[in-house]
């Protein structure tokens, strides 16, 4: 079989290392809640090799680019229909995983937060996550309140999941290699079937917040409700930044309530 050539288009960075192929893979522990995990863009295989040894799991591939589908048809004939060529973030999750399932992957730079996004729509049934993402991005995603990498995504993931950050990658580990270090993290569905306020009014109020990180929230929710209607709460007076989860889902409790009052 002829090798796979990275495409830069697509954010390919083939890692080459097995051993860091192997620690990603045994990054999966919760399998008693899953036997199916979809690993996204394979490339060549080098975590699908690990995948397909496991017989706790069900392995299923899905890339975008039709070198590495057709190399890896060639790769895996037993897969079949397992391998599937096609676009992760427009694929029918629920058609393809009625049930819940895991996701892995060495993902591409250009569409992590995307990708995150997904899981993100889909946790119900996306019981695990381990991922390889830009150092940058695995930290954002596990970084606390009070901290400048605490943004929307870091919010929104750890109010769903708990999420650790596992290991470094450096970048001599891939061809091509890419210019900064990698990160590698779990994401582990946590117990919270539905939080305790106005989920669509918690997305946007910690998007609203994030969007004008500088602004106080009195300010940077204004879009979200009239500042002449806010009151001397004092989560208002602070930055998006320094409030936690759980502080979030307070304030949201609170916005629900005044725009009761001027309903």
């Amino acid at each position: 079989m002829s090798l796979v050539k990275a495409k830069k288009h697509l954010g390919q960075h083939f890692l080459t290392d097995k051993n860091i192929a192997a620690k990603i893979v045994n990054g999966l522990i919760h399998t008693d809640q899953y036997h199916q995990v979809l690993e996204v863009g394979p490339g060549m295989g080098i975590l699908s090799d690990i995948l397909l040894e496991r017989k706790d799991l069900e392995t299923h591939l899905i890339d975008i680019d039709v070198e590495s589908y057709h190399f890896l048809q060639e790769k895996y004939p037993q897969l079949g229909s397992k391998l599937i060529n096609g676009d992760f973030l427009k694929l029918d999750l629920a058609t393809v995983f009625p049930g819940k399932f895991a996701i892995i992957g060495n993902f591409p730079y250009n569409i992590s937060s995307q990708i995150l996004f997904k899981v993100l729509e889909h946790r119900e049934h996306v019981v695990e996550m381990v991922g390889m993402f830009q150092k940058e991005v695995a930290e954002r995603c596990a970084s606390k309140s009070g901290t400048k990498e605490y943004g929307i995504l870091s919010v929104l993931i750890q109010a769903y999941y708990d999420i650790e950050y596992l290991f470094t990658v450096k970048p001599g580990t891939f061809n091509p290699p890419p210019k900064v270090n990698s990160g590698v993290i779990r994401l582990s569905r946590n117990k919270t079937a539905q939080l305790p306020c106005d989920e669509k009014l918690f997305w946007r109020t910690v998007k609203g917040g994030f969007n004008q990180r500088r602004k106080t929230l009195r300010n940077a929710l204004s879009g979200t409700i009239p500042k002449d209607k806010m009151d001397n709460h004092p989560f208002f007076d602070k930055r998006a930044e320094q409030l936690s989860v759980e502080d979030f889902i307070h304030l949201t409790q609170h916005l629900t309530a005044l725009m009761t009052t001027i309903a």
